[in-house]
């Protein structure tokens, strides 16, 4: 039977080491006078920011900065940057960070372009009208914002991160240079890593998967298995670096066209209710999720176990989609990820409340099981 299909991904996406240097001649072909830069002070500290803004300097660019993203981004920290958007009265964006500068940007984007308050964008596609020019310039290696049509924004009054799903919000174009990369730590690293394989796995066993999303993410899932422990172990191999970026990227192609699943419906809630680190939450997540959902795509996580490499020769379908978890918790084990969330401070009480909004979450509508509320209590349980 034909399925119907959409492909949303950036109009350019420049990769390699030094690719950051265009950063200048692109703003110019797409017409920007004075961009914002949205970042976090932690770009600025390292010296990122400065890097960016001299480029700009070098080609008599003006700008304005807005580098108070926070690492969960708030509807308050949109409005602050849509402040400055105006206050500098600007003309584009660029973000540059991870994907907390490129949802924080996104959702300046969408305010300033179509009004009113973020909250008002929860769901999909509600904008009516384009984003100014956006330049997204990734720092990491896991969240794939630089290039989805996604945005995750926490509203402070529920405390739940707002999915918000619009195609008009994907960056004009994605930057994605590995020296960019070479100095996050090795629990970044792990983390966006781990985060990148989420989105691989969900979109590979997405109710929404077709044959596109599916080989951008097997190939996303063996560069992971390949790469992503030489990448935490030695921050400074740029091969590491470079394929990370690829891959990660690679797994956002997929679920920006396929969505997710359980693993973000659920990490979603733990990043609103305890601003936890969006990517150690898939990591604790992703192999409970994996064994409720076993049953519904066994011959998928077969597929998923080849790719992270394990020897299935012989197996039954079920031992070798068992595999794949067994495979994933080694990886997450190999690269530092903690084991529980208790650990995290998640707190039983909170949890009927996290499956509420869990279930109400639009990346659940793709999850390859129906899950009630029992299931998924219960899965958050496991994880504890």
């Amino acid at each position: 039977m034909s399925q119907n299909a959409s492909f949303f991904m950036p109009a350019v996406s420049l990769f390699g080491a030094n690719v950051v240097s265009e950063l200048a001649a692109r703003v110019t072909s797409l017409g920007g006078k004075k961009p914002l830069i949205v970042a976090d002070k932690g770009m600025t500290e390292l010296g990122y920011t400065k890097q960016i803004t001299d480029l700009l300097e070098q080609a008599d660019i003006a700008y304005a900065v807005f580098d108070d993203t926070i690492p969960n981004p708030t509807d308050k920290n949109v409005e602050q940057g849509v402040d400055a958007y105006k206050n500098g009265q600007c003309d584009m964006l660029i973000s540059l960070g991870g994907g907390s500068a490129h949802d924080c940007c996104k959702g300046v984007g969408l305010v300033i372009s179509n009004g009113g308050a973020i909250a008002d964008y929860e769901g999909l596609d509600k904008s009516k009208v384009n984003l100014p020019p956006y330049i997204a310039i990734n720092t990491t290696a896991g969240t794939a914002s630089e290039l989805t049509r996604f945005t995750i924004i926490t509203n402070t009054s529920n405390h739940v991160k707002m999915a918000i799903v619009d195609w008009r919000v994907t960056p004009d174009l994605a930057i994605n240079d590995p020296l960019m990369m070479v100095n996050m730590p090795p629990s970044l690293t792990a983390a966006t890593g781990m985060d990148a394989l989420t989105h691989a796995v969900e979109a590979y066993v997405s109710t929404a998967a077709n044959p596109i999303t599916d080989a951008c993410a097997l190939q996303a899932i063996r560069l992971i298995s390949r790469y992503l422990r030489v990448a935490v172990a030695r921050g400074d191999d740029l091969e590491a670096r470079d394929r990370m970026a690829y891959a990660q990227y690679l797994a956002g192609m997929a679920f920006n066209n396929a969505s997710l699943g359980h693993v973000h419906a659920m990490s979603h809630q733990l990043g609103g209710m305890y601003d936890l680190p969006h990517g150690v939450c898939n990591a604790l997540l992703l192999p409970h999720v994996c064994e409720a959902n076993l049953m519904a795509a066994q011959e998928r996580y077969a597929d998923i176990a080849e790719a992270l490499g394990e020897n299935l020769e012989g197996l039954p379908v079920r031992e070798a989609a068992e595999m794949a978890v067994e495979a994933i918790r080694c990886l997450s084990d190999d690269v530092g990820i903690p084991h529980t969330l208790s650990e995290l401070g998640v707190k039983d009480e909170d949890i009927e409340t996290m499956v509420k909004h869990a279930q109400q979450d639009v990346c659940a509508l793709t999850n390859p099981r129906r899950l009630n509320d029992k299931e998924v209590a219960a899965i958050f349980r496991a994880a504890m």
